[in-house]
């Protein structure tokens, strides 16, 4: 009897139906829609109405879907080389070499993790698109010159160099910190100059953390999609969205194409990560010595290298931050001063953030019309703040389902550790890493775009309100590998003593968990909802595929601005646009600021500035009773 109690207990069923939970969560929104994706390239009729499985991969052949399959490689690769020549020199100028000014330049440089997206194209677009600040300027000196320069391969390019750098500031910085001092010195002891060291001992040891960064990049700019499609590259993600919208009467097989379009991404993102995998499966070790010295920045002791690599520091630092600078600026400025690029004094204003105006203008009879409540801020437009609040709630609930999610799924795999099952959750949930975004995203809209998948309940999970649900599903399976990574490593922090007591203690599984295992992870879980949501809530590439009348995410409200400004459409969408990219600014940098900053103390500094905040409180509490009295 009690033998069946143990069986049967509490715990096991609930292990059971979060088993079948998982399984269900797998099969029906990771596996068989991608699987229907596939197999719907192969299930095209002919002209003739017969079936015809090799007719789109004839059309691929005999058409211009090549040439989008060659120009994202075209990018990823040129990308691979611009993106590591400037990551590691940020890297090297910041922290390796001796720089006047390295911790402000730093800020600059790493000003890309607070903005990304279509809001960092956006601000691009604002310096250097036809009527944009810079551009402006080169036309006014140079009257032959083109002012549609920034534009196609050339302008992707260069954008897309500037905002990939951020990975190489998070862990090639971290990598290059970790090397031992000893190396080095021992190495200038040997009459090595500095570019030498740089050379024979630092780089060889960065070579691994390069690696992943090099294969990372180059799936960055094979599924690259804001600035392709804002700035007007033809690439594979923009045209399988395009083909997404498009039914048979306006074009040949157009889901079938986007199906195979995102099947070659799939095959090329697959490859890349198999080979990382089995290179990172090598091992790669490095001989320290055992007491390990802090690298110390080295000096640049030739006079003209050291004038030029300070040029070249604050060339990029004014590369990275005049975006910013500007945007900050122009979306304190009023209408006039935004439409015209020049700073106005006397323009100072706050209506692209909170407020309506009334815009006035002459017409051509000489009658001044005024157009009421045409200008609005970003906290006072209904479509903007409509955007916000929904990009906030679906981001929220991904962010936090795909912890939940994870944190369940490690404690089984750490329970089971060795045993098949818990083997196989956690390749699934590292599953959704072989497939880029494009495809799940794609799979999701064709596959649930029906009343007959029932799954989910018969429903059309594309349709009406529905479609919320839909992004939030999505969203939820991208983070799954991520979160999967960064919450697992916080796993082998918790001491196996410590569950082994509280069982002792007459404590049950779930219990035991909640009390003693939760609390040691839960800084790293609240890291990682927090990178969760600032990566989702401008999320652009998911968003576009999805894009319907009741999902209509910030991202996408911020595109439309930048449409309206350029048809004149809207009195003031490019004023907006500016303030909803300082918005971004900060939520994201303080989310950064609470993951890196308070998130990254230890128990000793947070207790620190506990009893610090507590001093100056009573401080300030007793004057306020000391001034009562008085």
């Amino acid at each position: 009897m009690n033998a069946d109690k143990r069986r049967f207990s509490p715990e096991l069923v609930l292990r059971i139906i979060l088993l079948i939970l998982f399984a269900y969560f797998f099969f029906g929104f990771m596996l068989i829609p991608c699987l229907n994706t596939l197999t719907s390239i192969f299930a095209e009729r002919n002209a003739a109405g017969a079936r015809d499985p090799l007719a789109v991969i004839r059309f691929f052949f005999a058409g211009t879907m090549g040439q989008y399959v060659l120009n994202s490689l075209k990018l990823a690769v040129c990308l691979v080389i611009t993106v590591n020549v400037v990551g590691i020199s940020l890297v090297l100028l910041t922290e390796y070499f001796d720089i006047k000014g390295a911790n402000i330049l730093r800020m600059g440089y790493m000003t890309t993790m607070i903005y990304s997206g279509v809001a960092l194209v956006t601000g691009y677009m604002f310096l250097y698109a036809g009527d944009g600040m810079i551009t402006s300027l080169l036309k006014n000196a140079f009257p032959n010159f083109n002012p549609n320069w920034f534009s196609g391969f050339n302008a992707v390019l260069f954008t897309m160099t500037f905002a990939c750098t951020s990975n190489h500031m998070l862990f090639l910085r971290n990598a290059l910190r970790g090397i031992d001092y000893n190396t080095v010195e021992a190495a200038r002891n040997m009459g090595a100059n500095p570019f030498r060291v740089l050379w024979t001992v630092v780089l060889p040891t960065l070579i691994p953390t390069l690696f992943s960064l090099t294969v990372m990049t180059f799936i960055t700019g094979l599924c690259a999609m804001s600035a392709p499609t804002l700035l007007g590259y033809d690439s594979i993600n923009p045209e399988i969205v395009r083909l997404a919208g498009s039914t048979v009467t306006d074009e040949s097989f157009p889901q079938a194409r986007a199906a195979l379009l995102s099947i070659i991404l799939a095959m090329f993102t697959i490859i890349l990560l198999t080979v990382l995998s089995a290179y990172e499966r090598k091992g790669h070790y490095l001989s320290v010595s055992k007491t390990k010295a802090k690298l110390q920045k080295q000096k640049i002791n030739n006079p003209v290298a050291n004038v030029l690599a300070h040029i070249y520091a604050y060339i990029l630092f004014i590369i990275y931050m005049t975006p910013v600078v500007m945007i900050i600026v122009f979306s304190f400025q009023n209408y006039s001063a935004i439409k015209g690029k020049r700073l106005d004094m006397q323009g100072w204003t706050l209506i692209n953030f909170f407020g309506k105006a009334d815009y006035s203008y002459v017409n051509e009879a000489g009658r001044t019309k005024t157009v009421v409540g045409s200008i609005s801020g970003v906290f006072s437009n209904e479509k903007t703040l409509g955007g916000i609040k929904l990009s906030f709630l679906l981001s929220a609930v991904a962010a936090a389902l795909a912890c939940l999610i994870v944190v369940v799924a490690c404690n089984y795999i750490f329970k089971k550790k060795g045993k098949k099952m818990s083997t196989v959750v956690e390749y699934a949930l590292l599953f959704p890493w072989l497939l880029p975004t494009i495809l799940i995203c794609y799979s999701y809209r064709t596959f649930f775009n029906s009343d007959a998948v029932w799954y989910v309940g018969n429903q059309n999970l594309y349709f009406g309100q529905n479609v919320k649900l839909l992004i939030i599903l999505a969203y939820t399976v991208v983070k799954l590998p991520f979160s999967l990574r960064m919450i697992k490593a916080s796993f082998y922090a918790i001491d196996e003593e410590l569950e082994d007591a509280a069982k002792n203690l007459g404590s049950s599984g779930l219990r035991t968990f909640l009390q003693v295992k939760l609390p040691i992870i839960l800084p790293s879980v609240l890291a990682v909802f927090a990178l969760n949501f600032n990566a989702l809530f401008t999320e652009y590439d998911m968003s576009a595929t999805f894009q319907s009348p009741k999902g209509i995410t910030y991202a996408m409200v911020i595109k439309s601005m930048l449409e309206d400004s350029t048809r004149g459409a809207n009195m003031n969408a490019l004023g907006r646009q500016c303030a909803s990219t300082v918005f971004i600014m900060i939520v994201s940098g303080l989310i950064l600021y609470l993951v890196y900053g308070v998130g990254a103390r230890d128990l000793s500094e947070r207790l620190e500035a506990k009893k610090r905040w507590r001093e100056r409180w009573d401080k300030l509490t007793g004057k306020s009773k000391k001034a009562l009295k008085a």
